[in-house]
């Protein structure tokens, strides 16, 4: 059976180190690069993110990224986004102003409910008959964010919950062959790569 590449799109924001070697510690080759060449010789490209959402799509705009991921995305290459990088899939973000995304899955992302930030473990509640996800209802993730992923109910495949909130808020979106996840699989121990694996895995044998 082949070995997958998965490209780990370098624009400069992101903690690259820790998806590498989550990734390696799974069995996959990995490529970390910023050049459509690379990418595209890849089997999945995976884009992580930290920060806010506006210099991170500067960042892909500057180095010509966005329209790479985007023309990768709809040629079919599958695609997953992580926590900010889920983000960056949406059709805009209210963060700091205005700012449009990739808009390779419909949405907008928002700020959580009275403002809060969102960081430890977390259980997420699976909403959809969804092969790459089902074997991960109710399993604890490690998220780190304060704005989320605003999807149309057909694109949302997870929810998580916080206590003070009446609404659950998405934390898991599909979209053909693009994914996102707002939580941080590569930080998430067993669970999480198990997860990221079905996703990988079903993406590419797709």
């Amino acid at each position: 059976m082949k070995r997958l590449t998965i490209g780990i799109v370098d624009y400069g924001v992101g903690n690259l180190a820790s998806v590498r070697h989550a990734l390696h510690t799974m069995g996959y080759r990995c490529r970390i690069a910023g050049n459509s060449e690379t990418l595209a010789q890849s089997d999945l490209l995976l884009l992580p993110g930290v920060g806010a959402f506006p210099a991170a799509m500067q960042a892909l705009h500057a180095s010509d990224l966005a329209d790479i991921l985007c023309q990768q995305a709809l040629g079919g290459k599958p695609v997953v986004g992580i926590c900010l990088g889920m983000q960056l899939l949406a059709d805009s973000s209210s963060e700091l102003g205005l700012t449009a995304g990739l808009g390779l899955i419909p949405g907008k992302v928002m700020a959580l409910e009275q403002s809060r930030w969102h960081i430890g473990w977390n259980s997420i509640e699976v909403v959809k008959d969804e092969p790459l996800f089902m074997n991960s209802d109710g399993q604890a993730m490690y998220f780190n964010h304060s704005y989320v992923f605003d999807a149309p109910a057909q694109y949302q495949m997870a929810v998580a919950r916080m206590d003070e909130f009446s609404e659950p808020f998405t934390v898991g979106v599909h979209r053909n062959n693009v994914v996102g996840l707002q939580f941080h699989p590569e930080k998430s121990q067993s669970a999480g790569r198990a997860m990221l694996a079905s996703v990988i895995e079903g993406l590419c044998r797709a």
